[in-house]
């Protein structure tokens, strides 16, 4: 257990330093190694690569055409025309929801977070400005968008936060439904009103909108496709998914053909963004597989029966085990799908199992993890908050606490509430 411990510890403040997983996870790895008396050498070699090939052999072409189909979105304009239409609609007045619900319909599409940040940045500056919002609220509102309740919380998101869970629980995008959507309105209504207290205590202050650096200004004058056009390939994956029960990778297949024949005219762009976005795939899929591989090492040494003990002991059921068990994984590493692969790489099998023998729907054990997984994940350290924060060109200091009330606090009060609501059998 000492390891563990330790090798969690280590894994967690490297990675806050800004210190990559890909070589951290191995070190970490190795103290747990070292901790359970295993061979160090035989452990890298043969059970931390081994988590790490098999997760990146199941989950590397979804993550791969999901970044392409995000990129294809991005260099196309759809993105930005889909987010520039919901600040028209909704105007300056509800900026604050217009950027919410920009980055939203963006996620829940199937676009990349990452993607949805540079797309949806622009106009939250726009909109932010005519309104004279200060500038520091704009990480927490799109992170309150993209990286919440449609990442994973509500049903039928193509995100992978809710669909690693379908591997170990035998499920689909649209499990537990009635918990997803409670879970989502608590993130989404909880988060835009503590958003509008946040602005109303700003502006009471006297801080309004500033101009940012050149740096961070965005461009939102660019000419985009029309609005009806640019929803379809988005449209497309989430109707395939959930509607026809489509693979996620055909599913994401559509969505790129869609892009590519209703912007033919712009075929010259089309190889360098599909290369991005293939490129900017491989580091998301060794990060998160380097994380996994870290949980198939703890899986194999003797401490972990006790861990296993503690975690399966806690008092109730298996959903509050796995909620505690994928919130911490999922803060240790900074990485919602890294802690969820750890978490369900190494106890997933028993929950399904008890789950089972207690007649537990296993629709709520995917549910639970894909809700938990966005709890702890944004925490400092987390690889999609560090981005937000530097193309906002924002600081922890300035905009941390309004993301972690939005990304962490809220979103684990939902949890909270949704693991109430299983109890009582609704879901």
């Amino acid at each position: 257990m000492t390891g563990i411990i330790l090798g969690l510890i280590v894994l967690m403040i490297l990675a806050y330093f800004g210190w990559s997983i890909v070589w951290v996870a191995p070190i970490a790895a190795g103290i747990v190694a070292l901790g359970g008396g295993l061979d160090l050498f035989d452990s890298y070699t043969n059970v931390y690569m081994s988590g790490f090939v098999a997760f990146a052999k199941q989950w590397f072409p979804v993550f791969m055409l999901g970044a392409i189909f995000g990129k294809l979105m991005e260099v196309t304009s759809m993105a930005s025309s889909v987010s520039m239409m919901i600040g028209k609609i909704l105007g300056e007045k509800r900026a604050i929801l217009g950027i919410i619900l920009a980055a939203a319909i963006l996620t829940y599409g199937g676009v990349s977070l990452f993607v949805v940040v540079f797309a949806v940045y622009p106009l939250a500056l726009s909109l932010f400005k005519r309104a004279n919002i200060a500038r520091r609220l704009i990480p927490p509102t799109i992170a309150l968008g993209a990286f919440t309740f449609t990442m994973s919380a509500l049903p039928g998101s193509p995100q992978i936060q809710n669909l690693i869970p379908m591997k170990y629980f035998d499920t689909t995008p649209m499990a537990a439904p009635i918990m997803g959507i409670i879970a989502s309105l608590i993130m989404l209504v909880g988060g835009y009103f503590y958003l509008k207290y946040r602005e109303e205590y700003f502006k009471k202050l006297g801080e309004f909108y500033d101009e940012p650096d050149g740096e961070h200004k965005g461009n939102i004058d660019e000419k985009v496709p029309n609005f009806i056009l640019s929803l379809l390939p988005l449209l497309c994956v989430v109707v395939l998914l959930n509607v026809f029960s489509i693979e996620i990778i055909n599913a994401l297949l559509c969505g790129i053909l869609t892009i590519l024949i209703l912007n033919i005219h712009r075929f010259k762009d089309f190889i360098k963004a599909i290369n991005a976005g293939a490129q900017g795939s491989i580091i998301a899929i060794i990060n998160t597989s380097a994380a996994v591989g870290f949980g198939s090492v703890v899986k194999a040494v003797p401490g972990f029966h006790t861990l296993t003990d503690l975690l399966l002991g806690v008092k109730g059921n298996p959903l509050i085990s796995e909620a505690i068990a994928v919130n911490l994984l999922a803060g240790a590493t900074g990485s919602a799908s890294g802690g969820m692969g750890i978490a369900l790489e190494a106890l997933g099998t028993q929950y399904k199992e008890i789950a089972l023998h207690q007649n537990i729907s296993l629709e709520l054990l995917h549910r639970v993890a894909s809700i938990s997984s966005g709890g702890l994940d944004a925490l400092p350290h987390n690889g999609a908050v560090l981005t937000l924060l530097v193309i906002t060109g924002m600081s922890h200091k300035k905009s941390y606490l309004d993301i972690c009330v939005v990304a962490v606090i809220i979103p684990i009060i939902a949890l909270i509430v949704g693991l109430i609501v299983a109890y009582f059998g609704i879901y």
